[in-house]
């Protein structure tokens, strides 16, 4: 896996389809994307690709597998996989409904009533559930033969969770990754891994050993492929860190509120205790297709740190995604903040450039989410269109509007630190922290003789980026 920067964006939102976006990453930016996380490109009912329907295409209006096979021939791709659900609209859910306990995908699904006690959780097991809405996580399905059954949803209506504690689901997993990996495509992400994890009387949410359990036996599965797994899980710091400690990559979902927290008080105490202490072998992130998470902070920040950085980025626009888990105690919390994060800076083209050059010297592989590519605002308009809060860092973008975008002066200047971070061997190395103080950040990265160096101002947000040439200092000109 190349140590080069990984966009992240949906099929038709950077141009309308994937022969748009091939065009846009070739034209655009040649030097600056290494690799690719394409959001679902499979049919699907909802959550905008999250409903897979059928692994086994690509959607048409996006494109055909002949379209991704020709982007990994020179970026590497990252593709989801959602293990723990699947459409109702797929091929196996209709099938089940169709011929329901008869059907050869009777235990593919999680069927309330094989899995609680007496068919349904207590007041008691609901309230313990770590969910993703207000109410027990299930939804009534009208079968052929005229019963009704509840099936496990934890998220959208559209989603149906799948059953790992049946054989017929591993099946289905196997088959599935080995369609995917066939095309050319070396990095799977698990999405809502840690929701898959189910025993009655527990939170069903990142449970031990059964997380372990599951995660390597899509490992093994996948000996030999060369594919890497990267685990999608929104949780306290900690969670990340076990799981860097058993040899996966993780994300840095850590380091978005943190560095927003770093530039709004100008203090550099809580971020270096976090690189300090982050793991090495992990995708940065500062901003993806979710809102920026608030729970992965916790006890990173104190409680009162972070209500304060919710309510800046409140003043910025953003609106939030609440948490309904045992944790929330009844009470509404942020669960993740929605918003661009050229916004989340208050639109300062300096305050951006910090933030995107403390993320390229964070250990770790970077990703830059298409909108932040192009230093773009919240979408309002697409917000209010929609009715959907989220889309309000999910801009389409035409090629006229890239065009337009890629010409702005801190596009430009964005580019050239992605280039330099792709290019420079120092990144390679290993990172330390020199003696600084409270009000500035000094990061420095050293490898066989090649070192670089970022120091910033927190107060006013100006940086430079220094490299050494056989012995002679220089500075990044941006």
């Amino acid at each position: 896996m190349k140590n080069h920067i990984m966009l992240i964006t949906y099929p038709d939102s950077f141009g309308k389809n994937l022969k748009e976006l091939n065009h846009v990453l070739h034209t655009y930016f040649p030097k600056e994307i290494g690799a690719v996380h394409i959001l679902p490109f499979y049919p699907s009912s909802g959550d905008r690709g999250f409903a897979p329907i059928d692994y086994r295409r690509v959607s048409p209006e996006f494109g055909t597998w002949e379209d991704i096979e020709t982007i990994s021939r020179d970026y590497e791709i990252m593709a989801d996989f959602m293990i723990n659900h699947l459409s109702k609209r797929s091929e196996e859910f209709r099938d089940f409904v169709e011929k329901h306990d008869d059907s050869e995908y009777a235990h593919l699904f999680m069927r309330f009533k094989d899995f609680w006690e007496n068919g349904f959780p207590t007041e008691e097991e609901i309230a313990l559930l770590n969910k993703r809405k207000p109410c027990a996580p299930c939804v009534d399905i009208d079968f052929a033969d005229g019963t009704t059954e509840k099936i496990w949803c934890t998220f959208d209506e559209e989603q149906m969770d799948l059953d790992l504690r049946s054989e017929a689901a591993w099946k289905f997993v196997e088959r599935t990754l080995r369609e995917i990996t066939s095309h050319g495509i070396p990095l799977i992400r698990l999405d809502a891994l840690a929701f898959a994890t189910k025993r009655p009387g527990t939170t069903c949410f990142f449970l031990e050993p059964d997380f372990w359990q599951i995660i390597d036996r899509v490992r093994d599965m996948l000996e030999g492929t060369g594919v890497e797994l990267l685990p999608e899980i929104h949780d306290h710091y900690t969670k990340q860190l076990s799981i860097a400690d058993h040899g996966y990559y993780v994300y840095d979902f850590v380091l978005p509120v943190m560095v927003l927290h770093t530039l709004y008080t100008h203090s550099n105490t809580r971020l270096l205790h976090w690189l300090n202490i982050c793991p090495r072998k992990q995708y940065t992130t500062l901003d993806t297709h979710d809102g920026l998470g608030t729970v992965d902070v916790v006890d990173l920040l104190t409680k009162e740190e972070l209500d304060s950085v919710i309510r800046k980025t409140e003043d910025y626009g953003a609106n939030f995604k609440w948490d309904y888990s045992k944790d929330s105690q009844g009470a509404k919390v942020v669960y993740q903040i929605n918003c661009s994060y050229y916004s989340a800076v208050g639109e300062n083209d300096q305050a951006y450039l910090l933030s995107r050059a403390i993320q390229f010297f964070t250990p770790g592989i970077p990703q830059v989410y298409y909108m932040g590519l192009l230093a773009g605002p919240n979408d309002y308009e697409l917000m209010e269109r929609t009715h959907y809060d989220r889309n309000i860092s999910r801009h389409n973008y035409t090629l006229e509007e890239i065009d337009a975008a890629v010409q702005k002066p801190v596009v430009q200047k964005l580019c050239k630190m992605m280039r330099f971070y792709n290019s420079h061997p120092a990144f390679s190395g290993e990172m330390t922290l020199p003696s600084q103080e409270e009000g500035e950040l000094k990061i420095l990265w050293e490898g066989n003789g090649d070192k670089v160096l970022l120091e910033a101002d927190l107060n006013t947000c100006d940086f430079t980026i220094s490299y050494w040439e056989k012995d002679e200092k220089k500075t990044l000109e941006l």
